[in-house]
């Protein structure tokens, strides 16, 4: 397997709040409290969200 093919796509906090359709300050009060669990990376004082667990938490919380 290629380096590429491994290599996962990461946003920080405003882009993966835009990418989920909520505010930064949501995101931010969910990673502070944990009443809401989105995975995230702690990179230094980074926060990173990876796509593929951006889409895994809108999966798990579609209505249908």
């Amino acid at each position: 397997m290629s380096a590429s093919a491994t290599k996962q796509r990461a946003l920080d906090t405003a882009a993966a709040a835009e990418y989920i359709g909520v505010a930064r300050a949501t995101l931010k009060k969910w990673r502070a409290t944990g009443d809401v669990r989105v995975p995230y990376i702690r990179a230094g004082s980074k926060i990173l969200y990876l796509v593929e667990d951006l889409d895994a938490f809108l999966h798990a919380h579609r209505v249908a």
